[in-house]
């Protein structure tokens, strides 16, 4: 049985947005944005007869949709008459969510869910009736830590539909991926670490997941370096290299060492071809991506858990450590490049002899420093071609590799592009929390409350307002926009030591950026 995680949320009143009576004895909540949470009603006069209470995250003609599609969240409560007073309304446990392997929430809160609109039927006498949602958050997130705003006013709302996600997803006090099964995933929560990192400066939620995962560990294959990546990702926001040091031995069973050939590359068994090596998730994201025994994509993560391993072991004065990672990310570097490298054209196939180049087989390597140098132009000019061939998760990746190479302009255009495979989508939709996938069809039973989704909460303050750590703890601070087309843009970045609040505007996307920033006191900028 699972146990209780560290508490670290707590519940937050919230009145409703606006009241509507959309037909006679009907009341019609909207708490304005889904949250996590359950209802208390108060009443100042009796309940003559019963009510009807329907939870929903979507609406159909102005009622709470009865029959979702797939996994989007619905609940019905019936309350009999009785006195006037306060009553919590919750609906019974969904037992998926709700027990092991789900992350339990505090017993004495009652069942949580997510939703945005409450919709009563039945006889209430005018007036005696008050709304109460009861939310369920990070109790010391600060809500003026961050703030993000540019030109475009669709990626402002981009930005902001990621961080009310970031911060209504932080519920469970542990990063979970969604309502429907409410489990740590390695990889939704360093995507979910890094965004956290970029609205609110709180450590502790990633600490709290980091450890529950060490505990509890999932299936797929490149999951496990994700641990690596947030142990290195907790040392540079924190600086603490005491936490990273006590957890620093346990990460070399996440490096798939043991997967190891004599040629030096990570092999994958028919078993772990058929589960396991995951690529991209729900599968139709893969780009017609072929496994094979030799996995470019499982490779490529290996690699850079390795050259991670390396920066931390080397900060730790732990040298020969430092020196084992290093030679065998070189090694596995040049492995790779041998098997799966086809110099012809200039990319990566998914792995030796299949033929195939995803685009899943070239965004991995680009963003993790694999490809040759002689091959970066060709990767791009590939990946251009491609678009966003990949799921939400992917992208985190893909955009992270084109704004590393100069490609902010592409990068910003993906996230904002016609059609249903952007954030722009998810915007126009009406979603106040980002998806676990681009639009339904794509996965008919997604969560529509899905934080690894909302990789534009910390892709946008770090690479288009430019701010980002120079060294682990944030003692000093580089800021470098990388502007695409946009005119100007401002915001507020989170530190350790408070935010850094970054402006610059131009005339023209041919001129560079004039930038002016205020700094937290002890913080420098280096160039």
């Amino acid at each position: 049985m699972h146990r209780m995680p560290p508490i670290l949320a707590h519940l937050v009143d919230e009145a409703p947005a606006a009241l509507q009576a959309p037909a006679p004895e009907v009341l019609l909540a909207d708490f304005g944005r889904v949250a996590f949470g359950n209802l208390r009603l108060e009443c100042s006069e009796p309940l003559a007869g019963p009510l009807v209470v329907h939870f929903g995250e979507a609406l159909d003609g102005g009622r709470v949709l009865r029959q979702p599609p797939g996994t989007v969240r619905y609940a019905r409560v019936e309350l009999p008459a009785g006195p006037a007073g306060a009553r919590l309304v919750a609906p019974a446990a969904d037992v998926r969510n709700t027990t092991p392997p789900a992350v339990p929430t505090p017993p004495e809160w009652g069942v949580v869910l997510p939703f945005r609109w409450v919709e009563i039927e039945g006889a209430v006498p005018p007036g005696a009736l008050r709304l109460v949602r009861r939310t369920a958050q990070a109790a010391s997130w600060d809500t003026r830590a961050a703030s993000f705003e540019c030109a475009d006013p669709v990626l402002t709302g981009i930005w902001e539909l990621c961080r009310h996600t970031i911060q209504a997803t932080t519920f469970a006090s542990i990063y979970v991926d969604g309502d429907r099964e409410r489990i740590a995933y390695e990889a939704d929560a360093y995507i979910n670490q890094v965004a956290h990192y970029a609205c609110d400066p709180d450590p502790r939620i990633a600490r709290n997941t980091f450890d529950w995962l060490m505990e509890f560990p999932t299936w797929p294959t490149e999951w496990a370096p994700h641990l690596v990546f947030m142990a290195h990702a907790d040392w540079w926001q924190t600086g603490d290299r005491q936490w990273m040091g006590e957890r620093f031995d346990a990460l070399q069973a996440k490096l798939l060492d043991e997967r190891l050939r004599p040629d030096g590359l990570v092999g994958s068994t028919p078993e772990q071809m058929q589960r396991g090596d995951l690529v991209d998730w729900p599968p139709g994201e893969r780009d017609g991506y072929v496994f094979s025994p030799v996995n470019t994509v499982v490779n490529a993560f290996h690699l850079q858990a390795h050259a991670l391993m390396a920066e931390m072991a080397e900060t730790l004065g732990r040298e020969g450590d430092a020196v084992r990672h290093r030679a065998r990310r070189q090694v596995g570097r040049e492995a790779l490049t041998g098997a799966s490298f086809d110099r012809a054209r200039g990319i990566f196939l998914d792995g030796p002899g299949t033929g195939h180049a995803s685009l899943h087989a070239n965004l991995f390597p680009l963003a993790f420093g694999l490809v040759p140098r002689e091959g970066i132009a060709p990767v791009l000019e590939f990946i251009r071609g491609k678009g966003m061939a990949c799921s939400v998760y992917a992208a985190h990746y893909l955009l992270e590799a084109l704004f590393q190479h100069g490609e902010d302009a592409l990068a910003l255009d993906l996230m904002t592009a016609p059609g249903d495979r952007s954030w722009r989508h998810m915007l126009a939709s009406g979603t106040t929390l980002t998806w676990e996938a681009w639009d339904q069809k794509y996965k008919p039973n997604q969560d529509w409350n899905h934080a690894w989704g909302a990789a534009p909460a910390h892709l946008l303050p770090r690479h288009v307002l430019g701010v980002e750590p120079a060294e682990p703890g944030w003692k000093s601070v580089r800021i470098r926009p990388r502007p695409g087309r946009l005119l100007g843009a401002r915001g507020r970045v989170p530190t350790p030591h408070g935010s850094v609040d970054v402006s610059w505007k131009r005339e023209s996307p041919a001129d560079p950026p004039e930038l002016s920033f205020q700094l937290p006191p002890g913080v420098r900028r280096v160039e």
